[in-house]
């Protein structure tokens, strides 16, 4: 597809197709970073590594979408110079070129955002982006180029003000890409439902009497677990410890991919 838009964009004379072929070259080498991180990011614990290799997955979505936000900028740069550079008019059968590159390219988005909802993969859900960016540039390249054909000459420029106007919308999305991806790698806390989730989970359990405190952290595609569970202080160890087991083997049987959990037990109340 990169090779088919640059091409196009040459012989049509059409920049926006060209700088759309550029992010798709970018698209590849997103993609193999992305990938390489989910290789390493399902690499087992070791004793070096005791909590894995999960902080992969969102290092390579802060380089994906440092991309993202380089690509943009430099499209942006070229764009400002075609539109003070006069140029030939776009030729038609790029906007054949265009409808088929959008229409790929968004089944593509939903195909690799919904995969990387269904793993957790932050990393996968950035790089989705990239699909739907792309479709975007080739949509603002599709308007601008038939903009340029229809109002003729003196309208040159405007698939260049196109490419323009949709470095800005990759450019935003890259942000706040980065800004999601920089949360996980710094741990900030998961979606509220997820910590109440985990709450329900060990509040149901037979002999607990509270939840007093329950932090959560995410790693790669799971998640870390300290949760402080009340119960009554006239119990032995011995049975405080057995509710303590319950309820970590109750979270690690769960459906929220709990790679580990740590049970400290308070007497209630």
């Amino acid at each position: 597809m990169a090779a088919v838009k640059i091409i196009s964009g040459l012989i049509g004379h059409s920049y926006a197709l060209i700088a759309d072929g550029i992010e798709s070259i970018l698209d590849i080498l997103s993609s193999i970073a992305v990938w390489g991180s989910l290789k390493i990011a399902a690499v087992p614990p070791n004793e070096r590594y005791p909590f894995g290799y999960g902080r992969a997955e969102p290092l390579a979505a802060l380089v994906v979408a440092s991309g993202l936000m380089v690509a943009a900028t430099g499209i942006a740069i070229q764009s400002i110079r075609e539109i003070m550079t006069p140029h030939h008019m776009p030729k038609p059968f790029t906007l054949v070129v265009l409808v088929l590159v959008i229409l790929i390219k968004e089944l593509m988005f939903r195909f690799m955002f919904r995969a990387g909802q269904s793993i957790g993969s932050q990393a996968m859900q950035v790089y989705a982006w990239h699909h739907r960016s792309d479709s975007i540039t080739s949509l603002a390249a599709l308007i601008g180029i038939s903009v340029a054909i229809m109002a003729g000459e003196g309208y040159e420029s405007a698939d260049d003000w196109a490419a323009l106007f949709a470095c800005a919308i990759i450019y935003y999305n890259g942000i706040r890409l980065f800004k999601s991806a920089l949360e996980e790698v710094l741990d900030a806390a998961p979606p509220p439902e997820i910590e109440n989730q985990i709450r329900d989970i060990a509040s149901g359990l037979k002999g607990v009497r509270e939840i007093e405190k329950c932090r959560v952290r995410k790693s790669g595609m799971q998640y870390f677990v300290e949760i402080h569970v009340e119960v009554d202080g006239e119990l032995t160890v011995n049975q405080g410890h057995e509710i303590a087991h319950q309820a970590k083997a109750a979270l690690l049987d769960s459906e929220l991919s709990i790679a580990d959990a740590v049970v400290h037990i308070e007497p209630h109340p």
